[in-house]
């Protein structure tokens, strides 16, 4: 068995900053555990920092450890990957506590609020056996970008 610590220093993983409105830290604990079934992360977001708009192949939990956040889901419509629209379906206020299941190819984003820091354990269920969790990014202006692993 293994065991870590989400508040001990070290384990963090160097994230692309792409992917965030600003600089957000990001701690592995899945590669500290050596877990297969799923990737685990510790997200910290300080005042109005959020993920940019993205989805994953896989299913999402999140567990929020800390202060006051957001989780906003959208819909995409048109079929064309780089001319379409997206409407919010969505926006739920998130709060030290709080735990959320975010289903495979939801549309989404999600950070902290405008006056406090925010932080929570994101773990990402692997689509099947063997299979690698893919995140599929979009930019402000909704254009698509290039498939990455998170």
């Amino acid at each position: 068995m293994q065991k870590s610590n989400i508040y001990a220093s070290g384990d963090k993983r160097k994230i692309n900053p792409e992917w965030f409105t600003n600089k957000v830290h990001m701690k592995d604990i899945s590669s500290k555990i050596k877990s297969k079934e799923q990737d685990i992360y510790h997200v910290y977001f300080d005042k109005k920092k959020k993920k940019k708009m993205h989805l994953h192949n896989g299913n999402q939990i999140l567990i929020v450890t800390k202060g006051i956040g957001s989780l906003e889901t959208f819909r995409k419509y048109g079929t064309s990957k780089t001319n379409f629209k997206i409407k919010r379906t969505e926006k739920i206020s998130l709060k030290t506590g709080d735990v959320v299941y975010i289903p495979t190819n939801t549309l989404h984003t999600h950070g902290s609020s405008n006056k406090k820091t925010f932080s929570h354990i994101a773990i990402n269920i692997l689509p099947s056996k063997n299979s690698e969790y893919k995140t599929t990014w979009y930019e402000s202006d909704f254009k698509t970008n290039v498939t990455k692993k998170i």
